[in-house]
């Protein structure tokens, strides 16, 4: 009995050992801007199973991590609205700045990166078993008059101007 459980164990241990190592990743990052320049920021991302389960024991919460990582960057106060262990929402006041061009009112949201919150996931203990992806499969920004400008796997993102209609 002791052979076959010490059979079993060597086998969980190589399976884990030729796994590939995965880790968050990010799927969809949706702003919506509202007249004022605040911000709507839905983020849909996966976690792998033992992510899941450091959410459910509240280890680590995405959430907390994202709201804090964008309070630090623009420097303003950001509300989390929704959160579960696939995806969270949060506003983000005075995220687009609005100015007058030729006597329209136009929006400039600010550039922006995912790159600084990966280099820091290398920092922890556990960075060389995985793999995060933090650039969103799909990007969209969506100013008030339903004018979109879409992103494909970017971690970084320029500043985006545009005339309101």
């Amino acid at each position: 009995m002791k052979t076959g459980c010490l059979f079993i164990g060597c086998l969980c241990i190589l399976a884990f050992a030729v796994m590939p190592a995965q880790a968050f990743t990010s799927k969809t990052l949706s702003i919506t801007l509202d007249e004022y320049g605040n911000a709507q920021v839905d983020y849909e991302y996966k976690l792998t199973f033992v992510e899941q389960a450091a959410v459910f024991v509240n280890i680590a919460n995405p959430a907390d991590e994202l709201k804090a990582a964008l309070e630090n960057h623009f420097h303003r106060e950001v509300t989390v609205t929704k959160a579960d262990s696939s995806s969270v929402q949060v506003n983000i006041p005075s995220f687009a700045a609005i100015r007058k061009y030729d006597g329209q009112p136009a929006m400039m949201t600010p550039a922006f990166s995912f790159a600084r919150a990966e280099n820091e996931l290398r920092r922890y203990w556990f960075a060389p078993l995985i793999t995060p992806d933090l650039s969103p499969d799909v990007t969209t920004i969506t100013f008030p008059d339903g004018y979109q400008v879409r992103f494909d796997n970017q971690i970084s993102f320029p500043t985006v101007w545009h005339v309101l209609e």
